[in-house]
């Protein structure tokens, strides 16, 4: 099995996906496409706007041409690092130990495979694409924001790992 994280990115007040999610899921759908033994992981709970976050990114891997049983959502992450333990959980309630590919922005990647990896998974980047549309002063701001979020999380989970024991 090769597990696929497909982070969640927000909704539109339409309910439909932003553009980022769109690349999120083209990006793993892309990676998935020479691995038959892929597992599509959307993860993200309902936001302000539409469904949760992975139903809508599993209708639009669905849309791609994926198959509905290689899809698992994981529809109670609320942020980050919320949806790396619900995986995480998922993943070993699976019996899964091997490597888990994570697919997201390229602002948000880093953040997403540390965390996996402090979860005790092999975590490993889905190749992403550059994010064409966004300005050079949005991509910043991505990048920026990153900063705090990055040592945050990374030591939340460090607590959250030390608590359960693993």
């Amino acid at each position: 099995m090769t597990p696929i994280i497909i982070f969640g990115a927000a909704v539109r007040p339409d309910g439909g996906p932003s553009p980022a999610m769109q690349r999120r899921v083209a990006a793993a759908f892309r990676f998935g496409a020479g691995h038959p033994d892929a597992l599509f992981i959307p993860t993200g709970a309902q936001g302000r706007f539409g469904e949760a976050e992975s139903t809508i990114m599993a209708r639009l891997l669905v849309a791609l041409g994926e198959s509905p049983e290689r899809i698992r959502e994981e529809p109670t992450g609320t942020d980050t690092l919320s949806s790396v333990r619900a995986c995480r959980a998922m993943l070993a309630g699976m019996g899964h130990a091997g490597p888990v590919w994570a697919a997201t922005s390229r602002f948000h990647l880093p953040r997403c495979v540390l965390l996996l990896r402090l979860a005790g998974l092999q975590a490993r980047p889905v190749p992403i694409g550059a994010s064409r549309g966004d300005t050079w002063g949005r991509r910043w701001y991505w990048r920026l924001r990153e900063v705090p979020a990055v040592p945050y999380d990374a030591a939340l989970m460090l607590w959250h790992r030390g608590r359960s024991g693993g």
